[in-house]
């Protein structure tokens, strides 16, 4: 029955979203909790995390249903991911690069505010080998074998090129264990289970329920209020990577567009294209004229085109964030929008989408829609306190902004 929880899970996520489906979360996410991994090796549970030197192994059920045994706690890792750091760094504040054997070079290339800030702590993460990606096909199983990783962490939206590809079989033919977290997907359903199954590996099960439990406090605070609100929902559109995607880059009814729904908003592309991301024309969004525009943006100095996008993140300034955004506004026909004559057009922190705080977002795109009755939710402190409490790094910089916020 282990395996076959996820399946089922899929189907209950398919189900009617936004404010009744929030009633539900705890509920669900009590079974999830409940077919988590499981220790299968005494000599895991034989010594304190941080001691253990003996070679045990743990069975873990990843976000795919797939039963894999790992050698735990893990000691050399492949990130296929490289802003898996922002859990990674959340489990190993001490060094979150001490395990990481290879990596992705995402990081720096799609959020290098984050790459800096956490080399300017660890510099020693500049040496780390650099993989290539499954879904490009350049991952190489030759280099894997040379560093002799005990797994090798997968997220899901690389699941279908690394399995189509044999990649993920090749790699267990040589003896390296792969599991596969999620946290841009189905951010609101595979968050947990995937910190505890990363803590699962690491040794680290107590902080990673930490971690669990103050994300699950945090989204509460947004869905133990949406029933009680009875206004229409505001009509929302997502504009992916602005400046980095031509217009008009948006998600569906997953990602940061599940996370609009979630906190009570009408995501105006949710149904439109199958999968979790897709594009609009700008003649469908000058026609929806939606209530609020929100467009994604991070540091992309080092993303090939990357042109005129906001730049947020642990390095930006709101004011040039502001200016950037307000930039945006400059697309034909923009300019007439209620959302921009009405200031309700926002910049958020693209990364969001893929890190386990995305429960700060989805307060602010709470406050957004609903000002009244989010007033006094402080997302930006919620943020901060995950800092303090499990990040290595400070917390600062600018990860929303408005036009005239």
């Amino acid at each position: 029955m282990r395996g076959s929880w996820y399946p089922w899970f899929s189907e209950w996520m398919a189900r009617p979203t936004g404010r009744s489906a929030n009633r539900t979360f705890l509920v669900v996410l009590a079974l999830v909790i409940l077919v988590l991994p499981q220790v299968t090796s005494p000599m895991a549970l034989a010594a304190p995390s941080h001691s253990q030197t003996a070679a045990g192994t743990v069975t873990v059920t990843d976000v795919v249903g797939r039963t894999v045994t790992v050698k735990a706690p893990v000691e050399r890792v492949i990130l296929a991911e490289g802003r898996q750091t922002y859990i990674v760094a959340s489990l190993d504040p001490d060094d979150p690069f001490k395990r990481v054997v290879g990596w992705a070079d995402d990081l720096r290339t799609a959020d290098y505010d984050s790459y800096v800030k956490y080399r300017d702590v660890f510099p020693h993460l500049a040496n780390i080998t650099v993989f290539g990606s499954p879904q490009s096909g350049s991952f190489s199983v030759e280099k894997a074998v040379e560093l002799q990783p005990d797994v090798v962490t997968f997220s899901l939206d690389s699941y279908g090129a690394a399995r189509d590809s044999g990649l993920i079989d090749t790699l267990a033919k040589v003896g390296i264990p792969s599991v596969i977290i999620d946290f841009r997907q189905q951010p609101l359903e595979t968050t947990v289970p995937s910190i505890l199954l990363l803590g699962r590996l690491y040794g680290q099960e107590e902080r990673a329920q930490a971690v669990a439990d103050y994300y699950t406090q945090q989204v509460n605070l947004v869905f133990s209020r949406l029933d009680a609100i009875k206004t229409p929902a505001p009509s929302v559109f997502l504009l992916r990577a602005a400046g980095l995607l031509d217009c008009c880059g948006t998600f569906g009814r997953a990602n940061l567009g599940m996370l609009i729904e979630r906190a009570g908003g009408n995501n105006i592309a949710a149904g439109r294209f199958p999968g979790w991301a897709g594009t609009m024309s700008p003649e469908a969004v000058l026609t929806a004229d939606p209530d609020i525009i929100i467009a994604t943006g991070s540091n992309w100095t080092y993303s090939p085109g990357a042109k005129g996008f906001v730049s947020l993140g642990y390095g930006a300034n709101p004011e040039e964030a502001r200016a950037q955004l307000r930039a945006l506004t400059d697309a034909p026909g923009w300019s007439i929008l209620q959302a921009v004559r009405s200031g309700r057009f926002y910049a958020v922190w693209h990364q969001f989408y893929n890190s386990p705080f995305h429960f700060a977002i989805l307060q602010q795109f709470a406050k957004w829609m609903y000002p009244d009755q989010f007033a006094d939710l402080d997302p930006a402190s919620a943020l901060a306190e995950y800092h303090r409490r499990f990040l290595p790094i400070s917390y600062g910089g600018t990860f929303w902004v408005g036009l005239d916020e």
